[in-house]
């Protein structure tokens, strides 16, 4: 199979490249820049020259391959709501110009898309009021003929090269001279290891089910404390509970994300796919993968 992955070189993406080839497939990535081209074409795989800002420069390319894997997404928080509407807009770029091919596209969203209380499962539809729901929109296309599927990322994609939430609470951490958590910090985030996460883009793209929606879930609902503890032992430092209204003095742009209260299921995922999880969890990994190197940010 020819599979086109947007994010190629992304930390998520480049993990989903390596899986595709070692299961035998061909990629094609997009490259946005020289700098990114180069670092493809060293890996030995074919480059489709594009931007995701401008999502008909992605349409020739649709052409050439059995299926596309969309991993690229801006996380500039400051610009939080116009990259959710600018991924809904290359999805249904994408998803029009393979209506009626049959052809698999998976794309990537995230567990926090509902708003809905308790235990998060395949079955939650997103919410419109979650921003990141956009990503979600062109699942409609699975009636047009075309493969959708998404795979839904929790808040800790974990490994070597990390550069996300985790690493930002690290330096946190670093600033204030403690780690810190909301309240008594028993709200809950999932997590998942980004080879275990790339292994499942690969069973949703070799196993399409139009409209499907996955869950790359490792493990269910580790306490915030918990990952709050296991940063200030990594780091030498205190570890304190704050009050609500101090969390952003502590978080700022993560204050929202350290109260989160996301517990998520990835038993229908499982149980579609056969997929499962055979790295090491966060708190294990936290240490592995070298998070409390000097140079960490």
């Amino acid at each position: 199979m020819r599979v086109f992955v947007t994010g190629a070189t992304g930390f998520v993406g480049s993990a989903v490249v390596a899986e595709l080839e070692r299961r035998g497939h061909q990629v094609i990535g997009l490259a946005r820049s020289e700098r990114a081209a180069r670092a493809l074409l060293q890996s030995g795989i074919g480059i489709h020259r594009g931007d995701v800002d401008a999502p008909e420069s992605l349409i020739p390319v649709l052409s050439e391959v059995d299926a596309v894997i969309h991993t690229a997404f801006n996380h500039d928080f400051s610009r939080y709501l116009e990259n959710c509407e600018a991924d809904r807009r290359l999805l249904d770029v994408l998803a029009r110009a393979l209506a009626g091919t049959d052809k698999a596209l998976i794309a990537t969203s995230a567990t926090v898309v509902t708003e809905t209380n308790g235990l998060m499962t395949e079955h939650k539809p997103a919410s419109e009021q979650v921003p990141r729901s956009a990503s979600e929109a062109f699942l409609s296309f699975a009636d047009e003929g075309v493969r959708t599927a998404v795979v839904r990322l929790p808040p800790s994609v974990h490994g070597a090269g990390d550069a996300a939430f985790v690493p930002a609470l690290i330096a946190l951490a670093r600033q204030h001279g403690a780690s810190a958590y909301i309240g008594d910090g028993t709200n809950r985030w999932p997590a998942v290891h980004r080879d275990d996460a790339a292994s499942l883009f690969c069973d949703a793209v070799e196993q399409p089910r139009p409209g499907a929606r996955y869950h790359a879930v490792a493990e269910t609902d580790i306490p915030f404390r918990d990952i709050a503890e296991a940063i200030g032992e990594g780091l030498g430092l205190p570890v304190r509970s704050l009050p609500v209204e101090q969390a952003e003095t502590h978080f700022g742009w993560l204050a929202m994300f350290a109260a989160i209260d996301n517990p998520t299921s990835s038993d229908w995922t499982r149980k579609m796919t056969g997929w499962a999880s055979h790295q090491a969890g966060l708190i294990q990994d936290m240490t592995g993968a070298r998070y409390f190197d000097p140079q960490t940010r």
